[in-house]
């Protein structure tokens, strides 16, 4: 059988174009550069520090200091962006979690502190109330329910204190309805025109989150599950309408996550809506590749690169990981 006019064996012999380094770049699909590269960072208080994160062999939380160290070294390497998510002292965590939109709070002292240190880099930053609540969710609990609109006035109130830090890109990640649109008004009349939006639009609720919840310090928290308001693995049709909406809500990006696990609604993403489509390559998916490494059962150097090379293949503009600088080093040397 042949395809779109292509000659039978042997006239067409595929591995012709596999025959050797030059001829395979030659023909390859899709590349990787340190542009499709978004650097997640933990942020915590002290001067000096870089905590190691056990479950995520390599991950550090780094005090407001070293996270500029972090930057100035993500900038070099061609990074373009950094992403600042904060682990916050258990004291300031509360019902209100009005630590979120705090001018002081650690995120937006990393902010300040980059933008002071007139470091070249885009910095994106999380919204969502998990490090700040006592209660471990994303939004307020009231009698074990996650309330939606109460929470949303929040979150645009977390919002507008990072817009005017100096953030760059907004990361909601919290997956409440309506979101998108409140804080897309509420920037436009604050002069934050120029601020991007970039929607965790199809956030799954995943098991492939744990190691984040340890390096944020969300885990000893959180009561019961986030599937009330996260998306269940087994939708897809779901996710095509949370991206419609928050598109039309003001959305400039969106974003699918976990990663490799939903490389297929990566796809259905890019072909249907054509916009520049994130994926995040989550804590799991990197403490799964580092510990299988470590053990000696996959060579880590190469299931890293491919892993990354399978997001763009899968039609993303760029990938948030733990592996960014690491990526980078080895693409800058070729």
């Amino acid at each position: 059988m042949s395809y779109a006019g292509q000659a039978p064996y042997p006239l067409t012999r595929f591995r012709r174009l596999r025959q050797s380094a030059q001829v395979r770049d030659l023909v390859r699909e899709n590349t990787l550069t340190t542009g499709d590269l978004i650097w997640p960072v933990f942020v915590r208080d002290g001067e000096g520090v870089e905590e190691p994160v056990t479950s995520m062999p390599g991950v550090v939380r780094r005090s407001v200091d070293k996270i500029v160290e972090a930057a100035r070294e993500a900038a070099d390497l061609g990074i373009p962006v950094i992403c600042l998510f904060p682990y916050t002292d258990p004291s300031l965590k509360t019902k209100d979690c009005a630590e979120a939109w705090n001018p002081d709070n650690l995120s937006n002292r990393a902010t300040k502190a980059i933008r002071d240190a007139g470091i070249e880099i885009a910095i994106m930053s999380d919204v969502a109330l998990d490090p700040y609540n006592i209660d471990g969710h994303d939004g307020f609990v009231e009698g074990g329910k996650i309330l939606n609109d109460e929470t949303v006035e929040a979150l645009v109130k977390q919002a507008l204190s990072q817009a005017e830090a100096g953030v760059d890109i907004i990361g909601p990640s919290d997956m409440m309805d309506g979101r998108i649109g409140a804080m897309r008004r509420v920037l436009e009349e604050n002069g934050h025109k120029d601020v991007m939006l970039m929607s965790y639009s199809a956030k799954y609720a995943s098991a492939f989150y744990g190691p984040f919840r340890d390096a944020v310090g969300a885990s000893g928290n959180l009561k019961g599950d986030k599937k009330s308001y996260q998306m269940d693995p087994a939708n897809s049709d779901e996710a095509m309408r949370l991206i419609e909406r928050d598109l039309s809500e003001g959305a400039d990006m969106v974003m699918v996550k976990p990663g490799m696990p939903y490389l297929d609604i990566c796809r259905r993403v890019k072909e249907r809506f054509a916009v520049p489509t994130f994926a995040y390559q989550v804590s799991g998916e990197y403490a799964m590749i580092q510990a299988a490494a470590q053990n000696g059962w996959i060579d880590g150097h190469k299931a890293m690169l491919e892993s990354l090379m399978c997001f763009k293949r899968a039609g993303c503009d760029g990938v948030l990981t733990y592996f960014a600088p690491e990526v980078a080093r080895v693409l800058n040397n070729g």
